[in-house]
């Protein structure tokens, strides 16, 4: 059941599968450098590592989007903002996981939303090489390769698997709290961690440090799955730099190990 918010309109179901199309050939493209022996790797000047798959990826993305949607404005990872006129705006993370892609490791994942008026309208978390694509449209519910998706009911945080992208972002006292909370914590997360919340295959997924395009297709994915997003001040959206994805059970309790406003036992 849609989780969404019934203030705001739900998007166009046409919109929705325009956008999971887009996704998905992203990562076909992808796909065809994934385990390549030749693939070079560069760095870019924030460190993180940067390919040809991540810059061939998100220009055609930006390529189909301006031929189906010419007046909506672009922000991605890899190139300069294109604004638009109409309102809406289509954010891209080519590679969400470019670590994991290069080291052969099928967890990566290509990030598509859209943005309108009132927030984040569709999210969608392609999977590449699991063949699985997460996604979600306000008001549509949430769905994995044409299957309602739903967070699932732990309450328990002795019961909980928290994922995250790595763990040397984390101050080692938040991990010690995580393990003396008796919280199973794993690693290799990125978009698959949020992947794993939605369906209920994982309890909670948290970035300690993220960008806007790491994370925009969550808010409206979690909504519809019936869990909760949030940075780790407990904001709401996308663009508070940081991010927390649950089944909603057990959100304000991790908030508190996590980004605890005081010291937590």
């Amino acid at each position: 059941m849609a989780m969404s918010d019934p203030a705001f309109p739900p998007v166009d179901r046409g919109l929705l599968d325009e956008a999971v199309g887009l996704a998905r050939r992203a990562g076909e493209l992808t796909q065809s450098f994934f385990r390549r022996a030749d693939l070079a790797v560069d760095t870019k000047g924030d460190g993180t590592p940067v390919t040809v798959a991540d810059r061939g990826a998100e220009a055609q993305l930006r390529r189909e989007i301006a031929e189906l949607f010419p007046d909506d404005g672009i922000f991605g990872e890899e190139e300069a903002e294109t604004p638009g006129t109409s309102g809406r705006r289509w954010i891209i993370d080519p590679i969400d996981g470019t670590k994991a892609f290069t080291h052969g490791v099928p967890l990566y994942t290509n990030l598509l939303a859209l943005e309108d008026a009132d927030g984040i309208a569709i999210g969608v978390i392609n999977v590449p090489a699991l063949g699985e694509t997460v996604y979600a449209g306000r008001g549509l519910g949430a769905w994995c390769n044409g299957d309602a998706v739903h967070v699932n009911d732990t309450a328990q945080l002795t019961d909980a698997y928290v994922m995250t992208s790595g763990l040397s972002a984390w101050p080692g006292e938040v991990v010690d709290r995580l393990n003396v909370h008796g919280l199973h914590l794993r690693t290799w997360g990125d978009g698959y961690g949020y992947t794993l919340v939605a369906t209920g295959r994982a309890e909670a997924m948290a970035d300690s440090v993220a960008e806007l395009y790491d994370l925009a297709p969550m808010p409206v994915i979690l909504a519809e799955a019936g869990g909760r997003f949030t940075d780790l001040a407990g904001r709401p959206g996308p663009g508070g730099g940081s991010g927390l994805a649950t089944n909603g059970r057990c959100h304000d309790e991790l908030l508190k190990i996590l980004h605890p406003s005081e010291p937590v036992p």
